[in-house]
């Protein structure tokens, strides 16, 4: 059986009703505004912490840190510096060297064999000695930079708070860039 849809047909005016025209819109009048009387003295702008972006600040003029570490003391850092990358580029090298070597049988990865056990945990040491490499690698690169910024006489100042960092922090990590204070706020 078809389905028929109900035709739309406009209802006639109930009896003694007269259906009036209608009119066009006219524009409405004005009408009076009631400003209410404000009694505050001052005037806070509305702005909460979500809608402010790093780039609504404006950079400060600022000349720099007003202290930084003596030419001998910064000469002192470049040298632990310069021992700690000699030392991690050739702990990088033996790793890179672990990590290519052939395998106890005494042929390549690639090489036409079965498949034992031990691969297993091969593949997994070389894994974790790709890790391990991996770190060295950033390591070196952030001793790098230090030494960048040795040479730009910026080495030693917090770049959170622009104060020095201690001496003792630098010579436990060398390419740190933030004081204890700053850290220590970051992490919370």
């Amino acid at each position: 059986m078809p389905i028929k849809k109900p035709e739309f047909k406009p209802t006639p005016a109930p009896p003694g009703m007269k259906q009036e025209p209608k009119k066009p819109l006219s524009p409405a009048k004005p009408s009076k505004i009631v400003i209410p009387e404000i009694k505050t003295k001052t005037v806070r702008k509305y702005e909460p912490e979500f809608t402010k972006s790093v780039l609504d600040s404006f950079p400060q003029e600022s000349t720099g840190p007003t202290m930084r570490y003596s030419d001998t003391e910064l000469a002192e850092f470049k040298e632990l510096v310069m021992k700690k990358l000699d030392t991690a580029k050739k702990e990088l090298a033996y790793l890179q060297g672990l990590i290519t070597r052939k395998d106890e049988m005494g042929g390549d990865d690639t090489d036409n064999r079965y498949m034992t056990m031990e691969d297993g945990s091969m593949s997994m040491e070389r894994e974790q000695l790709s890790q391990m490499a991996s770190r060295q690698i950033t390591f070196i690169d952030h001793l790098e930079k230090a030494l960048m910024r040795i040479e730009n006489k910026t080495y030693g100042i917090c770049r959170v708070t622009g104060k020095l960092i201690d001496k003792a922090r630098l010579r436990a990590v060398p390419h740190a860039t933030l004081s204890i204070e700053a850290k220590q706020t970051m992490n919370k």
